[in-house]
């Protein structure tokens, strides 16, 4: 049987459907796995034990392209989110197993449909992503971690790049695209406290994060000159490359954005700092590892409303003290992953 799971949007999002296929390959015996991916969160899955191919698609593609991403002995799909285009997608391509949600109108292009409201928050986004294999008359288990797995030759290479950054390592993630962020100031001010207490520093973020945090932080404050326990990796590192230097440090701090769950399924401790939106709760979408997840202590809201909310300064409320004693705490105890409401 060749399944093809479809998450084709963020890092964390795909990180978060790999149970699904160690679930799958514990189950069925000769199964074939494959993942529809987007090519920037595809190289996510290279090595891994559950994935046997991954085939990638953009939103731009033609309808034609997008087709031709469910050929060649597809058996079933298994859509981890509704995408009504690619729905549509493979039953023109005739696949003869198309699992999804049964309440959605495009649910139609469906033909195992399975009936739960993720709405409701009620379960971690990994649970409800395993519990899809019910579609294929299975019946998995649930409260699965993800794993990525990395090479040996990618270990080393993030191994030699914090052999010139001494100290405990830490990663620090400036980067995310959710829509409440901590300030970049205070990624830029930790930081800063981080290198002066003699922990070892290595900035990760795109290109375009980079281009973001240059312009609106350090062309005003820049970092210290020097610094031998600092180094700026932001848009150096392809996600390979991150997942090296990553694997090889002790904590990472970052917001609620992929390299949180990159970190928790590589074994590294995280500090992420999540935004109090209803469909940001950590019950349905923290890190499945160790380490602190930090949260405002404002009222939960049902989405972001700018400026005109008064609590809009909601992740600012957290300091960059706060960050520093969450980064202690886990280098010391990195236990469970705990929810701190500060």
């Amino acid at each position: 049987m060749n399944v093809l799971i479809v998450r084709p949007d963020g890092m964390g999002d795909l990180i978060l459907s790999i149970p699904v296929a160690m679930e799958l390959r514990r189950l069925v015996s000769g199964v074939k796995i494959g993942f529809l991916a987007n090519p920037l969160a595809a190289p996510l899955l290279d090595h891994h034990p559950a994935v046997d191919y991954v085939r990638t698609i953009c939103w731009t593609d033609s309808l034609r392209t997008l087709c031709r991403a469910f050929s060649d002995g597809v058996d079933a799909a298994i859509f981890l989110k509704p995408f009504p285009r690619l729905m549509w997608a493979a039953w023109l391509a005739r696949v003869p197993i198309r699992v999804a949600t049964g309440f959605r109108w495009y649910s139609l292009w469906a033909n195992r449909r399975i009936y739960e409201h993720r709405s409701e928050f009620l379960k971690h986004e990994s649970e409800y992503n395993v519990e899809m294999l019910k579609g294929l008359g299975l019946h998995p288990r649930t409260g699965g971690r993800p794993t990525l797995v990395v090479s040996k030759e990618e270990q080393q290479g993030g191994e030699q790049r914090w052999e010139a950054v001494p100290g405990p390592r830490v990663v620090v993630h400036p980067g995310g695209h959710s829509a409440r962020r901590w300030r970049l100031g205070h990624f830029r001010d930790l930081t800063v406290e981080l290198i002066q207490n003699g922990f070892g520093v290595i900035l990760t973020g795109s290109e375009k994060e980079r281009s973001q945090f240059e312009h609106e932080v350090l062309s005003k404050a820049p970092l210290p000159s020097g610094a031998s326990n600092l180094s700026n990796l932001m848009g150096r590192l392809s996600v390979r490359d991150l997942m090296g230097v990553i694997a090889a440090a002790d904590v990472v701090v970052s917001g609620a954005t992929g390299p949180a769950h990159m970190a928790a399924a590589l074994g590294t401790a995280v500090v992420s700092l999540f935004d109090p939106r209803r469909n940001n709760l950590p019950t349905r979408w923290r890190p499945l590892g160790t380490g602190l997840l930090l949260r405002p202590d404002v009222p939960t809201c049902e989405k972001c409303i700018g400026e005109v909310c008064p609590f809009w300064d909601c992740l600012d409320r957290l300091t960059v003290s706060d960050v520093m004693a969450a980064v202690r705490q886990v280098m010391k105890d990195p236990s469970s992953l705990t929810v701190l409401h500060i």
